[in-house]
């Protein structure tokens, strides 16, 4: 299964794709799509662009974002919940169904502490996805949802397997 992990923002849009088969991870690509303009509009459309070409270019079987948290800005938090919904709605328009995972989850998941640091979630992306180059912290988070998301289908795959093979 190929899934791309997003990690929302105006500025930098994070992205991040793997490949998943059984246990085993490997990196295909990750890269940072940057919301350009001055105008909210003009910036929400360079993000769909952008995300919109790698989604074409990758073709991933599923997606994942990183939800929104809010912070004491207010104003900040609504514009960042603009850029979460192009996250969502560009792969949504794809066909793909959306996972949203909280930022505690995502690193407790790939670093092992739900309040670890970026750095901390570098590390462990690239020990996880040996050889990737990574295109800076918003990549690395956004390689991070995609693990997060393998971790999970896995783990859903697994439970869905055994009610299915055990005694009605």
């Amino acid at each position: 299964m190929r899934v791309i992990g997003i990690d929302p923002g105006l500025r930098n849009l994070g992205w991040g794709v793997i490949d998943t088969d059984g246990s085993r991870l490997s990196h295909v690509a990750n890269g940072i799509v940057h919301g350009s303009g001055t105008a909210l509009g003009e910036r929400l459309l360079a993000l769909f662009d952008g995300l919109s070409e790698v989604m074409a270019r990758y073709a991933p079987e599923a997606a994942a974002v990183e939800q929104t948290f809010v912070n004491r800005d207010g104003a900040g938090t609504l514009k960042l919940g603009q850029a979460r919904g192009i996250a969502m709605l560009v792969p949504a328009r794809a066909g793909l169904t959306v996972g949203e995972y909280a930022p505690n989850q995502i690193k407790k998941t790939v670093v092992g502490v739900g309040h670890a640091d970026k750095r901390q979630v570098a590390h462990m992306v690239r020990l996880q996805l040996p050889g990737a180059e990574i295109a800076g912290p918003d990549a690395a988070d956004a390689l991070a949802i995609a693990l997060c998301h393998a971790f999970h289908a896995r783990a859903g795959s697994r439970l869905a397997d055994a009610i299915k093979r055990a005694p009605a």
